[in-house]
């Protein structure tokens, strides 16, 4: 079949029939999906920035026109996507830090729940922080949560270093704060691109970096890793 007779067939295929409406509480149900579908293809694709209303659903098996009762276009639907996924590790990061109320106990639970999570997630951490996806679907709000993520963890790590306020300017522990996620950034995203090197163990890892921005001991950080 020629490209453009099997591009016409396909057009076909997915003007045919309309879609049965779903039962009452089903239309929720498609919802998850087509978030679902754009969170594996956003977190699996070569290029997520290329990723368009139509790939979402054929993954569903839908008919594109299905999404518009759900999201008014593509942009919507990666932003929910990225609000959730910033949520879930907020979330996590907080768990954690909840765990361990010593302020060194709360930056390295932290730091642990961020790199932990990025490594078991590399798909779903590229989503986030790996910068493919396009500004012209993205509003300044979509990275918001991202933004009280940092700020929980420059405070975090301020409580350790600064925990009077008086050896450091608010710009300065914001400066501190961006290189502590640098670090963690870089360790993550390394991790995850290059998985067949000889790595040391993450928290050794871990250790040593979260040692070099805190200025306490690794054997402190080390117990408190083995603790999380």
């Amino acid at each position: 079949m020629a490209p453009q007779e099997q591009d016409q067939g396909q057009g076909r295929q997915e003007q045919g029939a309309p879609r049965r409406r779903n039962p009452r509480g089903q239309g929720q149900v498609l919802r998850g999906q087509l978030i679902d579908a754009a969170a594996k293809l956003l977190a699996t694709l070569d290029q997520p920035e290329t990723l368009t209303l139509r790939q979402v659903a054929r993954e569903v098996g839908v008919a594109p026109a299905s999404i518009y009762g759900h999201f008014p276009d593509l942009s919507a639907l990666v932003q929910h996507v990225l609000r959730l996924r910033y949520e879930e590790l907020a979330r996590l990061m907080e768990q954690a830090a909840q765990a361990n109320p010593d302020p060194l106990g709360d930056v390295v639970a932290r730091c642990a729940a961020y790199a932990r999570w990025g490594v078991d997630q590399p798909g779903h951490y590229r989503t986030l922080f790996g910068g493919r996806m396009p500004t012209d679907l993205l509003t300044g709000s979509a990275h918001g949560a991202g933004e009280e993520l940092f700020g929980a963890l420059v405070a975090s790590l301020a409580a350790v270093t600064d925990p009077d306020g008086t050896r450091s300017t608010p710009e300065g522990q914001w400066q501190a704060g961006i290189l502590l996620w640098t670090a963690l950034h870089g360790l993550v995203s390394l991790y995850n691109a290059h998985g067949t090197m000889s790595w040391p163990p993450l928290d050794d890892l871990l250790t040593d970096l979260i040692g070099l921005h805190t200025g306490r001991p690794a054997a402190d950080i080390a117990a408190l890793l083995a603790a999380n």
